[in-house]
């Protein structure tokens, strides 16, 4: 891997950070194969782990037959959500159940990483919907073993959470939805581009965890969104789409933009202050935002291209004005 000079060496950070899983908890922890960070960003986020096992969405998911759906994931229960499709489900993973007000009184099935299997057949679902990770391969084995389908989404690009988007349409009969959501972040993509053209492209670092140090590094969606959007994400030199680095190695490649998704209390200001020779320090532009509006991959990333578009390029004193 091609570390900077300061940065440390973190194998296995990619599994570790990944949008759509919680924060770093016994689940994550043993699919990270890594000791327990001791905080995390990755709210409703920025969790979904770069995981080992890819799984083919099979041709069924094409098909308006499910009636009966249990997700265990929360960015696929948000796009299930935002599609009208939520009277379709009849169980979530616990950490959909607790961030999406929209399915909290429905059946919960245990954790992302640790779901139960006499819960789900409980629920009689005619199709359960996961994002793939090795501590669910078994799981979804069984659950194939008793005759349950079972739908598997990969979202780490870009390109994939909009085939998400449309395949869970296509699954509940809301594909008009689906293709309007996907129009909708494909215009915020446009808009994005067209508030970067004729200006100066910054550097900018976006930080999940400040403590240890966490970075949206390569090969990941939010890293998309900042290229189209023309800013030059500084981690994009590492192979890993979530690599840990040192402070000593964000000070070094001096950020001119410096946008902290960490829930940590202190406020990213004074956090970064500590450190008041890089750039973004210097003029201000540490932005803190909120980890849920960014880095779940989702059906909002709309949402993610005006923030991420207004934070690279904030509007003049005269276009604040209008």
């Amino acid at each position: 891997m091609n570390y900077a000079a300061l940065a440390p060496k973190a194998s296995g950070v990619s599994a570790a950070f990944r949008p759509g899983f919680p924060g770093p908890g016994p689940e994550r922890a043993r699919l990270a194969r890594m000791p327990r960070p001791p905080r995390s960003s990755l709210a409703l986020p920025v969790w979904l782990g770069v995981m080992a096992l890819a799984g083919a969405v099979s041709s069924a998911a094409w098909a308006s037959d499910a009636e009966r759906i249990v997700s265990l994931n929360p960015s696929l229960t948000a796009i299930l959500v935002a599609l009208g499709a939520e009277g379709k489900l009849v169980g979530v993973d616990d950490y959909s159940a607790t961030k999406i007000p929209e399915v909290a009184a429905l059946p919960r099935v245990g954790g992302l990483f640790s779901p139960s299997l006499e819960a789900v057949v409980a629920l009689r679902p005619d199709r359960v919907v996961l994002v793939p990770s090795a501590e669910q391969r078994d799981f979804r084995t069984r659950l194939e073993g008793l005759g349950i389908p079972v739908t598997v989404f990969e979202n780490l690009r870009f390109a994939e959470v909009l085939g998400n988007i449309r395949q869970l349409g296509a699954m509940t009969g809301r594909a008009a939805e689906a293709a309007a959501r996907i129009e909708a972040i494909n215009q915020a993509r446009e808009a994005a581009q067209r508030r970067a053209r004729g200006r100066d492209a910054p550097s900018v670092l976006v930080v999940l965890q400040r403590d240890p140090v966490y970075v949206v590094g390569s090969g990941n969606f939010i890293d998309e969104m900042l290229s189209a959007t023309g800013g030059k994400n500084l981690a994009s030199e590492f192979d890993e789409p979530y690599p840990r680095v040192a402070a000593e190695w964000v000070v070094a490649r001096a950020p001119e933009v410096l946008i902290d998704l960490s829930p940590d209390p202190a406020t990213a200001l004074s956090h970064w202050s500590l450190w008041p020779s890089i750039p973004a320090v210097a003029t201000g532009r540490v932005l803190a935002v909120d980890a849920e509006l960014i880095s779940l991959p989702g059906p909002h990333l709309d949402r993610a291209f005006e923030i991420l578009a207004s934070s690279l390029y904030p509007a003049s004193p005269a276009e604040s004005s209008r």
